[in-house]
């Protein structure tokens, strides 16, 4: 059976914590800011984590 490839663009956008979580940089953050709230932008700039119910789905697509 030949060897799982690595998702190329999960790759880019999840990385494991320490704990073994996921975190992921939200979208929608690169330009067009003027118009957001300071506090939309604020919760955008936080890194977020994966939910529990698709931990199982990233971890597939990293081969973990």
């Amino acid at each position: 059976m030949p060897k799982m490839k690595t998702h190329s663009s999960a790759k880019k956008r999840f990385k494991r914590t320490g704990t073994g979580k996921y975190k992921f940089r939200h979208a929608n953050t690169s330009h067009l800011m003027r118009k957001r709230s300071k506090r939309t932008k604020t919760r955008l700039c936080v890194a977020g984590t994966v939910d529990e119910s698709q931990v199982g789905r990233v971890r597939k697509l990293l081969c973990e």
